[in-house]
């Protein structure tokens, strides 16, 4: 007879302890242990699992091919996902409440359900709620079809019936396996579902995607075991509030990581932006102090982004340090670097940092965009309109090269820019200048004499 016993699971990493732990051991977080049921009998007979070994098959005799990969008709996605959807494939998509995770969905559920056969399974919504949606819209839906379930078991039937080419799980935190006493959104089941899904996803190449929920922490919720265990993690970015969205491949087997694809919120749904650059650089007041133009790459893609710095005197015993869109400790290195190599006296300003649209930069490259930033607001003198920056900076004041600066160059040139601050390095290996001014710099200060 079968007994209740409790455990406790990390909900970071998955960790089990019998006993309730302040830090987690595996993966030392704390206050993450989180007390679950769970059922405990007389192991079963797992002797079947050794009858029917899959056979061994050399890499050489297995075709892998391209074409295969279903399109979403939508650009951005596609560049996202790295050509379209692969079949067999888990990929999880995360995001704020209210971002559009589900209207995205369902807009490439509609288009793909022109040829194909398509499930969504939604658990918090019912058929006539996503129904209202799709017909504010204007989606048509004929080989779309909807389902409101939360039990798995009753959900692996239904794909079994049925046979759909995709799968959608909306949202993962809300489903539930009979095997386990644990409730829906818990660790174990999470981890439990999305293996059984992974499970049919690879045995009968159905395509699934999987909707899930935040932290307050922007990471997805439930354990971190679950970002591993999917082919495609998929994250929005940006305001909730505000027209533009930003998707990023946070991870992907299938193709290019950290690349990101913009969506623009309508009436009629999300819209793919094919020019980011200039959405980017869109309502930018040039030759004011403190706005700089920085060249980025985000996976296969070259952008430019404006980063806007204020430096002013600060009002309190301590100056204040904020970023928006880059990480604080970046900024408060870069303050430093400014302080002791460039000898600029920040130490009695506040500094506040913003890159506009929305965007988070996680690319070093940005570093001289924003120390030029800092400086230019700081001396209340303008950065040339014409002008782009990049290049990483060090703590000894040095311009460090970067990669891939003839794609950097070429999104620069497109969008009429004249001139282009950059690593020496860099420089030296360029076969093409794009019709661009190139200023190499090898040190802050080389970089602060040309611009001002």
């Amino acid at each position: 007879m079968s007994k209740l016993r409790s455990k406790y699971v990390c909900s970071q990493c998955g960790y089990e302890s019998s006993g309730w732990l302040g830090r987690c051991p595996s993966c030392l977080s704390w206050n993450t242990m989180v007390e679950e049921a769970v059922e405990t009998g007389t192991p079963s007979d797992t002797r079947y699992i050794l009858k029917d070994l899959p056979p061994l098959v050399p890499l050489s005799q297995i075709s892998a091919d391209e074409g295969s990969r279903i399109p979403t008709g939508n650009p951005e996605l596609d560049r996202v996902l790295g050509g379209g959807i692969v079949p067999a494939s888990l990929v999880l998509v995360g995001g704020d409440p209210g971002i559009g995770k589900s209207t995205l969905i369902l807009q490439v559920c509609s288009r793909i359900s022109a040829e194909k056969r398509v499930l969504y399974v939604s658990g918090e919504e019912s058929v006539q709620q996503i129904k209202l949606r799709a017909d504010r819209i204007g989606l048509e839906c004929s080989r779309l079809y909807m389902i409101s379930e939360t039990c798995f078991e009753r959900i692996e039937a239904v794909m079994e019936r049925d046979k759909p080419e995709l799968v959608v799980i909306d949202s993962i935190q809300t489903m539930y396996s009979e095997k386990l006493n644990s409730a829906p959104g818990s660790v174990s089941q999470v981890r439990e579902v999305t293996g059984n899904l992974l499970r049919i996803s690879k045995k009968s190449g159905i395509a699934v995607f999987i909707v899930g929920h935040v932290t307050k922490e922007g990471a997805i919720a439930g354990p971190r075991v679950l970002e591993h265990m999917v082919d495609t993690v998929l994250y929005f970015e940006g305001d909730r509030n505000q027209d533009y969205r930003i998707l990023r491949a946070v991870k992907n087997r299938f193709g290019s990581t950290n690349e990101i694809g913009l969506f623009e919120m309508t009436e009629k749904g999300l819209i793919d932006v094919q020019n980011p650059s200039s959405v980017m650089l869109e309502g930018r007041t040039e030759n004011q102090p403190g706005s700089v133009v920085v060249g980025l790459i985000e996976g296969t893609r070259s952008m430019l982004v404006e980063v806007q710095a204020l430096v002013c005197p600060t009002s309190f015993g301590m100056p204040r340090r904020m970023a928006n869109g880059l990480d604080y400790n970046r900024l408060a290195m870069l303050i430093a670097v400014l302080e002791k190599r460039a000898g600029m006296q920040l130490h009695s300003f506040d500094a506040y940092l913003n890159v506009a649209g929305g965007f988070r930069i996680d690319e070093t490259a940005a570093d001289l965009g924003v120390v030029a930033a800092i400086a230019s607001s700081f001396r209340n003198i303008p950065v040339s309109a014409d002008t782009v920056l990049f290049g990483e900076v060090g703590l000894t004041g040095e311009v460090r090269a970067v990669g891939q600066s003839e794609k950097r160059l070429s999104e620069c040139a497109r969008l009429g820019f004249r001139r282009c601050i950059m690593p020496a390095g860099s420089a030296k290996s360029l076969h093409d200048t794009h019709g661009l001014e190139i200023l190499p710099v090898s040190t802050i200060d080389q970089m602060l004499q040309i611009l001002f």
